[in-house]
């Protein structure tokens, strides 16, 4: 454990950060897990709606700092051709 007042202020505020982290990193995963259970069948609008808020969410994620801007790119595109392939099947 941390021995300096500032080292247990920097402690503390790392959790804080950790588990904002967390529950970002998870409503990444929430949002991807919705976009690839998508079937053929669901309406062209659903998928597009439901592609512009994945993208949102990690376009925020990439602001924020949670995830690296490139993996946040890396994320959008593949999620995007996924959602192509399905309105194309």
């Amino acid at each position: 454990m941390a021995n300096h007042k500032s080292a247990v202020k920097r402690h503390l505020q790392s959790q804080k950060q950790r588990l904002r982290n967390r529950i970002v990193k998870t409503r990444i995963k929430n949002v991807v897990k919705k976009i690839t259970l998508l079937t053929p069948a669901s309406a062209a609008e659903t998928q597009a709606a439901e592609l512009m808020a994945a993208q949102s969410v990690i376009d925020k994620a990439a602001k924020k700092g949670v995830i690296h801007h490139r993996t946040a790119a890396r994320k959008i595109s593949r999620l995007a051709k996924r959602a192509a392939r399905l309105t194309a099947a």
